[in-house]
């Protein structure tokens, strides 16, 4: 298992758990539910913001925010 801000663009992962945190209820309302497919699409030129997909739609995510996200990796 990783955390989302250890992947590169293009890879995919399954949203798995969120660590204990306040911003897990914030990610949740945004689509970032467990068993969800996520996607990096982007990582900005210093590494920070990165753009992902989920549920549908591209999001922008901090690196302290997407380091909260722990996914397993698709081998796809």
């Amino acid at each position: 298992m990783k955390r989302l801000s250890e992947l590169h663009a293009g890879e995919k992962g399954i949203i798995h758990s969120f660590e204990k945190d306040d911003i897990f209820i914030k990610l949740m309302e945004m689509g970032c539910v467990p068993g969800e497919l996520v996607q990096v699409v982007q990582v900005a030129p210093l590494g920070d913001p990165i753009s992902i997909a989920v549920s549908g739609y591209t999001l922008s995510l901090r690196i302290s925010e997407a380091s909260s996200i722990f996914v397993e990796q698709d081998l796809n």
